[in-house]
């Protein structure tokens, strides 16, 4: 059975930077571009040369792609001038790019308000700007912004601005759910008309999740006989986002409805490495990894459960709907006051820790665990908490340092400006194992955790040099109510972050006391550092 190719395109770039909070930086670009060649990607649009100094660095010194067509993004021509005398749209022109994809307006609602001119000019603008990029030799593309908004409204208008661009030599006329408002019934229905217009083979797909249907949309208009689909990675975009090739690609590749009939440059090995470029682009915008994540999300094949731990060991195909390895990913089985010896033992595995499954010390591990987990402890997140919990029972982690007392102060007072400021400061005395002195450190911070942190890891003597890039990045709070009385229990969920590695680890902390309940977290935090970097100590505990 001969297979359709499917084009992937990403418009991240310009997308991204307009997802709130996010600002890509000349590295940032060059970074994310190099791994979406790397994953198959067939366009990745770089920008809007001339806009702003950064897209005009960028294709200035364009990246070398060995897969993706690197793709400038731009408006068609303006209303009143000729190509020749626009400068927005010569600057497209004399950009170092590979093809060039136009936005233009295919709802008459924003030709007449946003544009002031008639439909007709609307598409003799289309019909122009096209055939300029022709004829300068690069591929042209155009996005029907608003498309399924227009064809609701003027559908005769919509339909003539992408057959206008489709007969001045567009190669890929894209259909753009701009609002994401449109249903999957709806677009499907839309799409197959469109395609009276122009063929698939030529006509792509762009949506947005505002009603969280930018995948399932994306999916339908593939099956309804679009041939490219446009998206990002994490469904990173302005408002609630764009379709989500992260959840699209897998879909494409490993779901047989599709995988029968259609492929695409990323091959099973590229696949591989899709969870390692969704995390690249979190680090990129310096935001945490959604857990919860369909296919490359830390908890997509977690199991907690122990009967669901049991089935997974025996086969994971009770409880899995594709091999997790197949997208980068891994499985992960945790324990809990839910689990049984079976999760226990998944964990261990996953950690690499060998222990023989009949071992004395994984009931008491188990055991040790359910007991912390009543008292208000979590490890399904602390996954950083749970390795040093095992490996104690198992006499395998050295005793570092002690804390033999700390001590915070909180002033709010007026400073000598006359503003009302609040001063936090910490001192903590630790004994390193084996001197005999104790270390003392005073720190201040941003609050009494962040000065706990600084004190903490001030002066650690020998073991200094292991934490010196470690940083607190994450902190989350949550009260509990312990054995179902009045007593509030905090549980407090510590994220720290290795500069020299990239590594992020999870500890947990647990207390009546907010502050003491962050301290044990802390402390887990740099225990474990140490742990992972081989320190060495003098004693170990049994």
């Amino acid at each position: 059975m001969t297979l359709h190719l499917l084009t992937l395109f990403y418009p991240p770039l310009p997308a991204g930077a307009q997802t709130t909070g996010v600002d890509f930086k000349l590295a940032d670009k060059r970074r994310v571009a190099q791994v979406l060649d790397d994953l198959g990607i067939d366009y990745i649009e770089g920008g809007y040369p001339g806009a702003n100094q950064t897209d005009t660095e960028f294709f200035a010194s364009p990246p070398s792609f060995k897969t993706a067509c690197f793709t400038a993004f731009g408006m068609t021509k303006r209303a009143g001038r000729s190509v020749e005398n626009d400068p927005g749209f010569q600057g497209l022109l004399q950009s170092k790019s590979d093809a060039i994809c136009l936005v233009a307006k295919s709802w008459d609602y924003h030709v007449r308000v946003a544009l002031g001119i008639s439909n007709e000019e609307n598409i003799e603008g289309v019909r122009e700007s096209i055939t300029a990029v022709v004829a300068s030799g690069r591929e042209a593309m155009l996005d029907a912004e608003h498309f399924f908004d227009g064809y609701k409204a003027n559908k005769d208008h919509a339909l003539q601005v992408v057959q206008a661009a489709y007969d001045a030599g567009a190669r890929w006329v894209v259909l753009c759910d701009t609002n994401g408002g449109t249903l999957p019934h709806e677009l499907e229905r839309i799409v197959k008309e469109a395609l009276e217009y122009v063929p698939g083979a030529h006509l792509g797909i762009h949506t947005h999740n505002d009603t969280e249907n930018a995948v399932s949309n994306s999916l339908v208009a593939v099956r309804a006989g679009c041939r490219q689909v446009q998206g990002t990675l994490n469904g990173l975009g302005e408002r609630c986002g764009n379709a989500n090739l992260t959840s699209i690609i897998p879909t494409l590749l490993l779901k047989n409805e599709y995988a029968d009939r259609f492929e695409t440059k990323v091959t099973p090995e590229r696949l591989r490495t899709l969870t390692h470029a969704s995390r690249v682009l979190d680090e990129v915008v310096n935001q945490s990894p959604y857990r919860h994540a369909p296919y490359v999300g830390e908890s997509a094949f977690a199991t907690k459960a122990g009967i669901h731990a049991s089935a997974i060991l025996k086969d994971p195909d009770t409880y899995e709907h594709i091999s997790p390895e197949s997208v980068g990913n891994q499985r992960r089985v945790f324990v809990s006051d839910q689990g049984g010896r079976s999760n226990i033992m998944a964990e261990l595995d996953r950690l690499g820790i060998a222990v023989d499954k009949d071992d004395p010390r994984i009931p008491s591990m188990l055991d040790a665990v359910k007991r912390r987990e009543a008292q208000g402890y979590s490890y399904e997140s602390a996954d950083a908490s749970f390795e040093l919990l095992a490996r104690r029972e198992l006499g395998q982690v050295p005793q570092y340092f002690s804390v033999d007392s700390f001590r915070v102060m909180v002033e709010r007072r007026h400073n000598a400006r006359g503003q009302l400021v609040t001063i936090s400061e910490a001192t903590v005395k630790v004994f390193i194992n084996g001197d005999p002195a104790p270390l003392w450190s005073v720190s201040e911070g941003n609050g009494p955790v962040n000065a706990l942190d600084s004190a903490l890891r001030k002066d650690l003597g020998r073991y200094q040099s292991h934490i010196a890039e470690v940083e607190l990045v994450d902190y989350k709070v949550r009260i509990l109510t312990a054995g179902g009385g009045t007593e509030a229990v905090t549980r407090v969920l510590v994220e720290s972050h290795d500069r020299s590695t990239g590594e992020r680890w999870l500890t947990v902390g647990v207390s009546p006391n907010i502050i003491d309940a962050s301290f044990e977290a802390l402390v887990d935090s740099i225990n474990y550092k140490l742990m992972k970097d081989g320190a060495g100590a003098a004693s170990h505990v049994a």
